[in-house]
């Protein structure tokens, strides 16, 4: 049951670090078909930006192949190679929340912020936007340390200077499509957790501008399960695995949205496909995050459970 929280700003940093596996909304996410002439820049087609190879390369091995750690170790050659690249340091901060380091967490977010406000002066689209998601990660430490109700002050000066550096990235390219999916899954996880927003406009965002694709897909299939729209969110899962048809992640987000078509529509068939693709996802399950695999030995479990008693 998904918690709600009185203030849109407490929504943001509460749902996205909780979707560690999408690794930020950031940290979150990116393209896996990539063009070799653009070799460091899964984003764009055209007029590249200067990202890094070995950045990509761990982006390919988290969203693409949902590889742990190989992401680890290319990261750590990201780091070495390419120190001033942000969004390297973006990943490492959604990882640490994701194995509960709170003081990497903290030194990444950090990081992040730092190495977004350098680039700035050379590239000042993915500058603006990476100092927003370094607001945004040092949001989540202040809400992991003290809580939502001690952190709310301060949680809110940081949302604040988010949407203050997003609005001036888009100022910049307001079609950029790194952009357009950073912000256009912020928005969907504000419109699934507020009865009165609308997802419509942020799924429009991500269809319109968003890439690469594959995430495009996974996040409105994320926003539909979230919405209790089934149907479809297995439309958007199956056009995402498509093109990410080795990342166990993929068929465990499908094994999800099954097990809940099953039971809205009391079909065994539902929940026997749910089993069938949590059984996908274990067959990987050494190069996922132990607590993740835990997670979907969990739900597994509970699937057979309602298929036995024939619900």
């Amino acid at each position: 049951m998904t918690k709600k929280f009185s203030s849109p700003g407490l929504v943001v940093f509460a749902r996205l670090t909780n979707l560690a596996q999408v690794a930020f909304a950031a940290a979150i996410a990116f393209n896996i078909s990539i063009n070799p002439s653009l070799a460091g820049d899964p984003f764009r087609t055209t007029e590249p930006h200067q990202i890094g190879e070995q950045t990509q390369a761990a982006f390919e091995a988290i969203f693409q192949q949902g590889n742990y750690p190989a992401a680890e170790r290319y990261l750590q050659q990201a780091i070495s190679k390419e120190p001033n690249e942000p969004l390297a340091y973006a990943i490492k901060a959604s990882l640490a929340y994701g194995n509960k380091d709170w003081s990497k967490l903290d030194t990444y977010s950090q990081k992040t912020l730092e190495n977004g406000q350098k680039l700035i002066s050379t590239d000042p689209l993915r500058g603006n936007l990476y100092t927003a998601v370094g607001h945004f990660l040092e949001g989540a430490v202040i809400l992991t340390r003290k809580g939502t109700v001690n952190g709310v002050p301060e949680a809110f000066g940081q949302l604040r200077q988010v949407y203050e550096y997003l609005d001036k990235a888009e100022a910049i390219s307001a079609n950029d499509p790194e952009l357009n999916l950073i912000k256009g899954y912020m928005d969907l996880l504000l419109a699934v957790n507020l009865p009165f927003a609308s997802p419509d406009q942020a799924i429009e965002r991500l269809e319109e501008n968003a890439s690469p694709q594959y995430l495009v897909d996974r996040g409105i299939a994320l926003a539909y399960r979230d919405l209790k729209r089934y149907s479809q969110a297995l439309e958007y899962a199956n056009r995402a695995m498509k093109t990410s048809a080795d990342n166990p992640e993929i068929y465990y987000l499908k094994a999800q949205i099954l097990k809940e078509l099953g039971q809205k529509e009391k079909s065994s068939q539902f929940i026997q496909e749910a089993i069938a693709n949590f059984d996908k996802a274990l067959t990987k399950k050494s190069q996922l995050p132990s607590n993740l695999v835990k997670q979907i030995e969990s739900e597994r479990k509970n699937a057979i459970s309602l298929n036995n008693s024939g619900r």
